[in-house]
């Protein structure tokens, strides 16, 4: 079985591969933590929106909303509020002071070093209602699953252009938190967050699992 190196060599030596400019792009990505001072243009910024935007969705809804947080202001009162619920967090587990501080150091640092973070949030406004609650948390899931969607989209775009991004699930956990922290209208539900940035190092190529032991064929 071949690892994303060797796959990459091969598309590499094959051509023509009408896939092969994609899949090297899948091949290469990487989840990026350190990012250079250079500023990212903010008309950069809106192309990855609009390119995300392309990505399926369930009814062709879109529910997906964005935040795009570019201020020194904007991302210190971010990593400041989230840091809090962290930090309770990690002492209601029973994280010793002395590591939850340093825990909520490093994400503080994650935070303020990118260039750009972007909050990508749903929207139930436009999605379908049910009377039953099955089914109306069945339409949420679908939601979900566009939002995420467009999320891989704007990621695999970013890094076609040079940029580095990491995905980060914290606001799952405090949903209210990042929602008052940025005035966000009610309706816009954070679904993590995305650090953007040019790259200052190649990231890390983790191990993934091999297919056969993931994949059943009926």
């Amino acid at each position: 079985m071949c690892n994303s190196a060797e796959v990459l060599i091969i598309l590499q030596h094959h051509e023509p591969d009408p896939f092969g400019t994609l899949s090297q792009q899948i091949l290469t990505r990487r989840s990026i933590r350190n990012f250079r001072a250079e500023q990212v243009p903010l008309a950069l910024v809106d192309e990855l929106l609009r390119l995300a935007g392309r990505a399926p969705s369930a009814h062709n809804r879109q529910p997906w909303r964005w935040v795009v947080v570019h201020t020194d202001e904007g991302k210190q009162r971010l990593a400041e509020e989230m840091g809090h619920e962290f930090h309770l967090d990690l002492r209601r587990d029973g994280v010793p002071e002395e590591k939850a501080a340093a825990m909520v150091a490093r994400s503080h640092e994650r935070i303020r070093g990118a260039a750009v973070v972007l909050i990508p949030c749903l929207t139930m406004s436009e999605m379908d209602c049910y009377s039953d609650g099955e089914r109306q948390r069945c339409e949420w899931q679908m939601a979900v699953q566009s939002v995420a969607l467009a999320c891989g989209t704007l990621m695999l775009a970013a890094h076609a252009r040079g940029l580095g991004s990491c995905w980060v699930c914290a606001p799952i956990f405090c949903v209210s938190t990042v929602q008052r922290s940025l005035a966000l209208p009610t309706d816009w539900e954070p679904q993590g967050l995305i650090t953007l940035g040019w790259p200052a190092d190649e990231g890390r190529n983790r191990e993934k699992k091999a297919i056969e032991n993931l994949t059943l064929y009926r």
